[in-house]
């Protein structure tokens, strides 16, 4: 076995550059695959932990445009959700399918002042349970509750871009201090998380409260809850055109506009997002293979050409004695170590520019309004699938030097040997 790895480094080192033209394919292709995979679980890591923000059952609901007359009324009217639609969606009809209803008010622009600082922002009343919708991660105090509702108290939660500029130094001292917003003091009860990239201006405070400061009537901005007992698309489906379907007739909106009642399905927005997770990574995988394949073909092309070099000495092998496996073992073993040489060599360096991805792209957050998403999230590839591409291309190296390898060892002594 030594002396047939010697024979096979003798050779490669005879033909270096066939060697680097043949390793270089094969390398980049399993590079290619490698940073490919990698970019689009980096890609698809960030659309899900920007899902993830959601409560994956829930569905939201808010008034917006028609996009067509109806009832006489004409196109681009304004939908504005009410109280009725409030009762409807607690009512009785939906008992055991419509849980933890929360309602949102609409924002007013606000200044927050504080011993002469001033940050802009947004108040809004909500409810309780909207920080488990939203998934807000508190930094310090606490979110609104029921007593806050109940006893219309004048609290209110402020961002951490919010505490940075009222209390710079110490944000977490804001907790507790009357902030004026506008001309009415609210007290600071808590602080939600946010980074240094992300220019949130929500200042939620008591629902209850902002409707007897900001809105006396029985507009509401939106409707969210979550649903219990459906667990496919097509029972979203039927729910939605049924509780949508009833939304607009009360509001006198065409049974097909989609865009009089904005709706948001957490559920089926995780199927559509699973599905392009799906497609994305076939895709990905698509183009690495046929990338791979071209590395392939080029072994397989570098094979042929050395049995056709090596004829001769092939003949001279038979001629005292070779035997065709001899033969045959030789060629293949010469495939194997190539792929197995550069491909290894391709998977470290896919590896490592998927390291470096994840320290350049993937710390680029791009502000998009109130939020802040990043482009990648850890663009990796685990190291099965990295070994089990790289196990892959060896076989497949294996498979592209049978056919020259076969042809090798079939060839006859005499004609080998009148070969030139």
């Amino acid at each position: 076995m030594r002396e047939l790895f010697h024979e096979i480094g003798s050779t490669l080192r005879q033909n270096k550059l066939r060697t680097a033209l043949t390793g270089l394919a094969v390398s980049w292709g399993i590079f290619l695959l490698i940073t490919l995979l990698g970019a689009g679980n980096g890609l698809m890591n960030s659309f899900r932990g920007n899902m993830d923000q959601y409560v994956s059952q829930s569905i939201s609901v808010e008034g917006w445009r028609t996009s067509k007359p109806y009832a006489g009324y004409k196109e681009n009217r304004r939908i504005q959700l009410d109280q009725r639609d409030l009762e409807y969606t607690n009512g009785t009809q939906w008992e055991g399918t419509i849980e933890n209803v929360i309602s949102a008010t609409a924002s007013s622009s606000v200044k927050l002042t504080l011993e002469g600082r001033h940050a802009d922002g947004w108040m809004q009343g909500q409810m309780p349970r909207q920080q488990e919708q939203d998934k807000l991660q508190m930094a310090a105090g606490r979110f609104l509750n029921d007593q806050d509702i109940r006893e219309q108290r004048k609290v209110m939660v402020v961002s951490m871009a919010h505490a940075n500029i009222l209390s710079p130094g110490n944000p977490e001292a804001l907790i507790g201090q009357w902030v004026n917003a506008g001309q009415i003091a609210f007290r600071v009860v808590g602080i939600y998380h946010t980074n240094e990239q992300d220019f949130r201006r929500s200042c939620p405070i008591p629902y209850s409260t902002y409707k007897r400061i900001y809105d006396r009537s029985d507009k509401v901005e939106s409707i969210t809850f979550t649903v219990d007992g459906l667990n496919s698309l097509e029972q979203h489906e039927a729910f939605e055109n049924e509780y949508v379907g009833t939304l607009r007739r009360m509001h006198d909106v065409a049974p097909d506009d989609k865009r009089g009642i904005w709706v948001t399905n957490g559920y089926t927005e995780n199927l559509q997002m699973n599905k392009a997770a799906g497609l994305l990574n076939t895709a990905l995988w698509i183009l690495g293979m046929l990338t791979l394949i071209s590395g392939i073909v080029g072994v397989s092309n570098i094979m042929l050409i050395t049995v056709k070099e090596r004829t001769h000495e092939f003949g001279i092998r038979k001629a005292i004695g070779a035997k065709p496996g001899n033969i045959l073992s030789l060629i293949i073993t010469e495939s194997v170590v190539i792929t197995a040489l550069f491909g290894y060599l391709g998977m470290l360096l896919g590896m490592l520019a998927c390291q470096l991805l994840d320290k350049t792209v993937g710390q680029r957050g791009v502000n998009i309004g109130f939020e802040t998403i990043h482009m990648m999230v850890n663009p990796s590839v685990d190291v099965n699938t990295a070994l089990n591409a790289t196990l892959l291309l060896i076989a497949a190296g294996t498979l592209a030097g049978m056919v020259p390898a076969w042809k090798a060892a079939r060839v006859k002594p005499i004609e080998a040997l009148r070969a030139e």
